[in-house]
């Protein structure tokens, strides 16, 4: 990194020419000379604001009082390095061998303000190379340089990157650097506070020149900021900050840590805090994460597998296959369904935020899941989410005994809402419909399929404006709480109570859904000894009911069919039964009606057959003929008709 390598420079600078006429000259010629030099081989100024002093003992070496190193002219006039005092000590024996040994370093008060600009200058860039050996020139030997020590009190640290839009403050800096040799391990040590967060990082490399000049060296860190803790074991290079080792992270809360780097967002549930990562991670040179054998944690959440994360594109970008155990996602309060002491849906405001952060293809597989909603069991979900719109592929789920196949949709790309194309095949409804409605009165074995669609940003908002159809066939179960033969058979709403069942053998039906309105007109009950249908409106929203229950084929105490309408109403929490006894008296009304209808058709009947039989009669008595066995009325009266005619006949002619 030419940041790092040129702060050393300039050290490197200082220490030479300060060592090298420490012994010959003056302190004021001191100072002066190396000044001189040091603009000559950097491009930069430095001066002198107070004394400077030698030393000789322990160590030989030099005390500057407010020092300063100046800018560049397109960064300002202010100094990019100022220090209260700077303290340098050499080994003279080293020193006089040609070998740069340096016993001690120590920066008083320090501040250093680092500068990028929109073309990406950086203001630590020298103007002029150190002095190389020229060509016709053989260096002898390589020369040795080492750090003992070098220390930084109470120092400060501005970087200003107009490219990146990132504007980091350092205070309190206390920093320890170690370097036996320039090309062997050094050891760093050092904390402070980063834009208002507290920062410790301890880092060592085998091999420092290698590491400052970009290349791949063996590296460890440690670092705590903002409350996270992030360790690293492996391989790294400064140059496109690539990395491969072994990383173990805990992250408390994100947003923090990101703010503490100036950038905004982060804002994670506190459901899923704290973050953690262990596994092994590679970065590449353009900033792409590979994680393999790894183990994430969010919060409760723990997932193991491996995941890619591309930052290149318009949005970072998630793939990956993950698998865990039973995840439980409830949250601290346990999610409850409505407000303090009043029953509906939760009016709380859902942060959905999280699906903002990033876009992801993911699979995903679970030995189970429980929700503030409900439990899954083993589950296979492919996880899609593109700008702000999850898709959920729920391709096998175990729940509630049965299975749930389908498509599950959440898009908050402009507010929340929440969709979904469903099929469940043989759920158990008592325990599902305790969880998701706290309703414990239907028990059997479903099969649906559901179309829907909500939209809020709560659970009551959605539910209040769901719309959508689907079916329902129920087999085997019963209805706990009252007994809805006994209620028709004996006109009596006394059949209620946890004692008492209506058991069925199989309820279908179809519905719509508007408005967060469930609308049916179909439903038919079978039961061993009697069926019924109905038809009402269920509200999934208000969470009640209004809904009319008609016997189809059940036989009062002296046998006759009744036709009694129960009607079904009110909270579901505390639903009311009553007959519809207007309906009841249109029934009988309808019945009597019929009876009267049937006398009369039966009497009309009657006289017209006693009609007929007179007129036949009679006509036979006055043609003179009788009708024979088989014979039809019609030819017995052609008969005598022709026989009256034929005597008419012989009549008029005097003969037989």
């Amino acid at each position: 990194m030419r940041l790092i390598k040129a702060l050393v420079a300039m050290v490197l600078g200082l220490v030479v020419l300060i060592g090298a006429v420490l012994l010959l000259m003056p302190t004021e010629r001191i100072a002066n000379i190396a000044a001189q030099q040091f603009e000559g081989t950097t491009g930069r100024s430095i001066s002198f604001g107070g004394a400077v002093r030698p030393s000789f003992y322990p160590v030989i070496g030099a005390r500057a009082q407010n020092v300063a190193i100046g800018n560049p002219d397109w960064a300002g006039s202010d100094p990019m390095l100022t220090a209260e005092e700077m303290d340098i000590g050499l080994d003279v024996v080293a020193l006089i061998r040609g070998d740069i040994q340096i016993e001690r370093i120590v920066l008083q008060a320090p501040v250093l303000h680092l500068i990028r600009d929109a073309s990406g200058r950086g203001n630590w860039e020298l103007g002029r190379e150190a002095a190389e050996p020229s060509a016709g020139t053989e260096a002898t030997r390589t020369r040795q340089v080492s750090l003992s020590e070098a220390v930084i009190r109470n120092g400060r640290l501005r970087f200003e990157d107009a490219q990146a839009g990132v504007d980091l403050h350092i205070e309190a800096l206390e920093a320890g650097l170690r370097l036996p040799a320039l090309d062997g391990p050094a050891d760093l040590n050092a904390s402070g506070r980063l834009n208002g967060q507290a920062v410790a990082v301890s880092l060592s490399t085998n091999n420092t020149v290698r590491f400052l000049e970009g290349g791949i060296t063996t590296l460890a860190l440690d670092l705590e900021a903002a409350g996270a803790t992030i360790t690293y074991a492996g391989r790294a290079g400064l140059d496109g900050l690539v990395a491969e080792g072994q990383m173990q992270a805990n992250i408390p809360q994100p947003r923090a840590l990101l703010a503490m780097l100036g950038q905004q967002g982060g804002d994670v549930p506190d459901d899923f805090l704290p973050l953690g990562l262990t596994g092994q991670v590679t970065r590449t040179q353009d900033g792409r994460l590979f994680a393999r054998d790894a183990q994430f944690r969010a919060g409760a959440v723990r997932l193991a597998g491996a995941v890619d994360l591309d930052p290149t594109g318009a949005r970072p970008r998630l793939t990956g296959q993950l698998a865990g155990d039973v995840l439980d996602l409830r949250s601290a309060d346990g999610g409850g369904n409505g407000q303090a002491g009043t029953p509906g849906w939760s009016r709380e405001r859902i942060d959905a935020s999280a699906l903002d952060m990033l876009d992801a293809e993911l699979s995903l597989r679970l030995a189970g899941l429980r929700t503030d909603a409900t439990t899954l069991g083993r589950s296979v979900v492919g996880i899609s989410i593109d700008r702000s719109r999850a898709v959920f592929d729920l391709r096998e789920v175990a729940m509630f005994g049965g299975t749930l196949a389908g498509e599950f949709v959440m898009n908050n790309r402009s507010g929340l809402s929440v969709g979904g194309n469903l099929r469940a095949r043989g759920i158990d409804l008592l325990p599902l419909l305790s969880e998701l409605a706290d309703y414990r009165r239907l028990q059997g074995a479903a099969n649906a399929d559901l179309q829907f669609l909500g939209v809020g940003n709560s659970v009551h908002d959605i539910m209040n404006s769901l719309r959508g159809e689907g079916a329902l066939r129920l087999s085997e179960g019963e209805i706990i709480g009252f007994d809805l033969a006994g209620m028709l058979r004996n006109l009596d709403m006394s059949y209620m109570g946890e004692q008492n069942r209506t058991v069925y053998q199989s309820v279908t039906g179809t519905f719509t859904i508007t408005d967060g309105v469930l609308r049916n007109e179909d439903m038919r009950l079978e039961a061993s000894r009697f069926s019924v249908t109905g038809q009402g409106r269920v509200g999934l929203g208000q969470r009640n009911l209004d809904y009319r229950v008609v016997p189809a084929a059940l036989q009062g105490p002296d046998g006759e069919t009744l036709r009694v309408p129960l009607m079904i109403t009110g909270p579901w929490e505390a639903p009311r039964f009553r007959l519809d006894l207007e309906a009841l008296a249109q029934e009988r009304l309808r019945a009597e009606q019929e009876r009267l209808e049937e006398i009369a058709r039966e009497e009309a009947q009657r006289l017209e057959e006693r009609a007929r039989r007179e007129a036949e009669e009679r006509l036979q008595r006055e043609l003179g003929v009788s009708r024979e066995e088989g014979e039809r009325l019609e030819d017995t009266l052609r008969r005598g008709v022709e026989e009256e005619i034929g005597s008419r006949l012989r009549g008029l002619l005097g003969r037989d």
